[in-house]
């Protein structure tokens, strides 16, 4: 049997998850606007050091959570793959509750 590259393999497995995340932020009980400074700063550090994947954990919505953070954290997770410091952006699967399995690029690899 051949052998599958991750990106592959992954899809056989289901979504990545907290097993598969080298790290969590844990942003369930967090006010909007300190979560979304708290992915903006994992972004920018990001882009200066090694690619590595996080598990972003967000509070679940509920029938009376109201807005939950999964918009304008997911928005800013897909601008940052828009420019290419995001490299893989999925959802985390049910059995590991709401939030994003994040695979950062890093730093560009400037050949030196």
């Amino acid at each position: 049997m051949p052998f599958f590259d991750d990106i592959y393999a992954a899809k056989l497995r289901g979504n990545l998850g907290l097993a598969d995340a080298e790290s969590v932020i844990d942003l369930r009980g967090v006010a909007r606007q300190r979560a979304l400074a708290s992915i903006k700063e994992m972004l920018e550090r990001s882009r200066f050091a090694a690619g590595k994947s996080v598990a972003v954990l967000i509070d679940p919505a509920s029938p009376t959570s109201g807005e939950t953070l999964f918009q304008p954290v997911g928005r800013l997770l897909l601008e940052a793959r828009r420019k290419g410091w995001v490299e893989r952006l999925t959802p985390l699967p049910a059995r590991d509750g709401a939030g994003f399995y994040v695979a950062l690029s890093g730093r560009p690899d400037n050949g030196d």
